[in-house]
C-alpha cells in the first residue's frame, strides 16, 4: 500500500486527457486500473516482501562475504608479514654465510701465502744446498786436476833427473819397505 500512492502520481499525466476519466471508453482510466490491479496482485502474493527477503538475503550473503574476504585480507597479511621477516632472516643468514666464506677465503689466502713462503724457502735452501754441493765438487775437481797435473810434472822432472841406477835403487827400497810393513 505504501507504494501505490507514488505510483497513482506517476500515472497523473493521465488525469490531463480530454473527456472523462473515468469512462471505459478511456484508455488512459483502463491502463491505469491495469496497472493498479497489477500491484494489487503484487501484493497479494507478497512480492514486495519476498523480493525484501531476497534483497535481505543478498545483503546477508554480501556481509558475509566481506566479512570472509576481511578474515581473508588479514590472514594474507599475517602471511605476508611471515614472508618479510623470513625473507629478513634468509638475507640475514645469507650475509652471515657471504661474510663467513669471505673470513675462510681470506684464511685460506693467508694459509696458502705461507705454504707458498715456506714452499719458495725449502727451494731456496736446497738451490743453495745444491750450489754448495756443486761448488765443492768443482773444488775438487781442480785440486784433483792440479794434483794430476803437478804429479805428472813431477814424474816428468823426476824421471829427466833420476838416471837408471837411482831408479834401481828407490824401487828396491820400495819393495823392502812394503815386505816390512807387510810381514
Amino acid at each position: 500500500m505504501r507504494y501505490a500512492l507514488p505510483l497513482l502520481l506517476i500515472g497523473s499525466p493521465a488525469f490531463a486527457a480530454t473527456g472523462p476519466f473515468f469512462s471505459l471508453g478511456n484508455t488512459d482510466f483502463i491502463v491505469t486500473l491495469g496497472f493498479l490491479l497489477f500491484l494489487g496482485i503484487l501484493v497479494y502474493f507478497r512480492v514486495p516482501s519476498r523480493l525484501t527477503g531476497m534483497l535481505d538475503d543478498r545483503s546477508g550473503g554480501i556481509r558475509s562475504d566481506l566479512d570472509e574476504a576481511r578474515a581473508l585480507r588479514e590472514e594474507a597479511q599475517a602471511l605476508l608479514a611471515s614472508y618479510e621477516r623470513k625473507t629478513r632472516e634468509a638475507r640475514a643468514q645469507a650475509d652471515q654465510i657471504v661474510a663467513n666464506a669471505k673470513a675462510e677465503a681470506q684464511s685460506a689466502a693467508e694459509q696458502a701465502k705461507l705454504d707458498l713462503k715456506t714452499s719458495v724457502d725449502r727451494r731456496l735452501a736446497g738451490a743453495e744446498g745444491q750450489i754448495e754441493s756443486a761448488r765443492n765438487a768443482a773444488i775438487r775437481e781442480v785440486r784433483d786436476r792440479a794434483i794430476q797435473i803437478a804429479t805428472s810434472v813431477a814424474a816428468e822432472m823426476v824421471a829427466r833427473q833420476m838416471t837408471a841406477k837411482d831408479a834401481d835403487r828407490m824401487i828396491d827400497q820400495s819393495i823392502e819397505t812394503v815386505s816390512a810393513k807387510l810381514h
